[in-house]
Order: C-alpha cells, then sequence, then structure tokens
C-alpha cells in the first residue's frame, strides 16, 4: 500500500500509554467530506399527495365545500395517519385555490413545516401570512429545483389543481387517498385527463371508523 496516500483519521491515547493512530486512504477521507458537505442534495426526491375524496372522486362539493369530511363520526379525533406523515415531508407545496381556502379557515396556521404557493398570478401574499408561507414562481420543475437547493425534497403536493398538474409531468411518486363514503355527485374532481397512462402499484391499505379506506400507491418505476 506504499502507492496509497493516507491520512489520519482519529489519533488518541490508550489507558497503558500507548498513542493509536488510525488511518484511511486519503481518496476514501476525500469521499467521506464531500459526502457530507452533499448529503443534502443526496436525499431522493419525493412528491407525496395526502388527499381525501368521495366515493365518486371529488375533493370537493359544488360549492367548494368540505363539510362532507366529516361526515363520518370521529369522536376520538384519529389523524387517520396525517401526524406521522406530516412528520416526514420537508414542505408543503400547494395552489393559489387551496392557499386561500386554507387562509379562510377560522383557526389557527394549521402547518408546522414551510409552506410553498404555486401561483402565476399573485405578486405576493397577504402580508397577514408571509410568515408562514412563500410565494413561488415559474414550471414546476424549476420549483422544484430550487426547493431542492434548499434542502427540500420531500413534497406534499397539496390542492386538486396542483395535483393535476404535477400528473400531467409523471411527477407524482406517491398517493395516500383517503375514501369517504358519501356521493357528492359533483364538484372539484381529483383527477383530470392526463396525456398518457400512469401506472401506480398498491403499497397497503387501511380501515378507519369501519367505513373510512386508505389507499397508499406508489408510482411504477419505468426502466
Amino acid at each position: 500500500m506504499d502507492h496509497i496516500r493516507l491520512a489520519p483519521l482519529q489519533n488518541r491515547n490508550t489507558n497503558n500509554g500507548f498513542k493509536i493512530i488510525s488511518f484511511v486512504p486519503i481518496f476514501d477521507l476525500v469521499a467521506i467530506v464531500i459526502t457530507a458537505k452533499m448529503g443534502k442534495y443526496m436525499k431522493k426526491r419525493r412528491n407525496i399527495v395526502f388527499v381525501a375524496k368521495s366515493l365518486d372522486g371529488f375533493i370537493a362539493d359544488k360549492n367548494g365545500g368540505l363539510d362532507w369530511l366529516q361526515s363520518t363520526p370521529n369522536p376520538d379525533q384519529i389523524d387517520m395517519g396525517y401526524e406521522k406523515f406530516i412528520g416526514g415531508i420537508d414542505a408543503i407545496v400547494m395552489g393559489r385555490n387551496t392557499f386561500e381556502t386554507v387562509c379562510s379557515f377560522d383557526i389557527e396556521w394549521p402547518y408546522s413545516k414551510p409552506v410553498f404557493v404555486m401561483s402565476r398570478t399573485l405578486d405576493s401574499l397577504p402580508k397577514k401570512y408571509q410568515n408562514n408561507a412563500s410565494l413561488v414562481k415559474g414550471s414546476i420543475t424549476e420549483i422544484l429545483s430550487e426547493l431542492e437547493q434548499k434542502g427540500y425534497t420531500s413534497l406534499y403536493i397539496d390542492g386538486g389543481t396542483t395535483v393535476q398538474s404535477f400528473l400531467k409531468e409523471d411527477l407524482i411518486d406517491e398517493m395516500i387517498i383517503t375514501t369517504i363514503p358519501i356521493l357528492l355527485g359533483g364538484g372539484i374532481p381529483l383527477f383530470s385527463e392526463l396525456p398518457r397512462e400512469l401506472e401506480f402499484e398498491h403499497v397497503r391499505s387501511e380501515l378507519f371508523l369501519k367505513e373510512i379506506v386508505q389507499d397508499h400507491y406508489r408510482r411504477k418505476k419505468v426502466n
């Protein structure tokens, strides 16, 4: 190993007074340093949908209402996996409509993770929410690249139009879809027409409150 340059990795004294010096090949040490510095860019990008829909595929009723989400009694306030899910993502990406809907709720800001609002028409967010969310502009790929450079790689994609836009560019990796057993007869659909078929594999299903089904799907890898 005379031809391999070595660099000290550890230098310490033992209890009996002997000094131990450990070495690693210099190119291994460089790799360790580079990996540490680039770690935030090496995380696998994941764009995930976590959404509830009616039996007939709508995420809001004909008036944009969401009261039907509470149609199944939930006295113990089971969150159906939401807190676990939100704990595993880096940030939330939503469209203008979803942002304005959230702002209309008479509650405190509901998100603990950074929120990015996609909009082609907004020049800025209302001052009241500028500490809660950030406006992002550009194509979806440009926005994803910008967020990835900031270290946000696991993204919660929220809102019907936003989900549809991501699907049209085949940029959704996972979907967790909770189906409420109600027929709305119309409203805002979860899915829209796509330029081509997208295949997903079923990961698992869970039953909540004896009647609400949650299905987890993952995009099939294309070789």
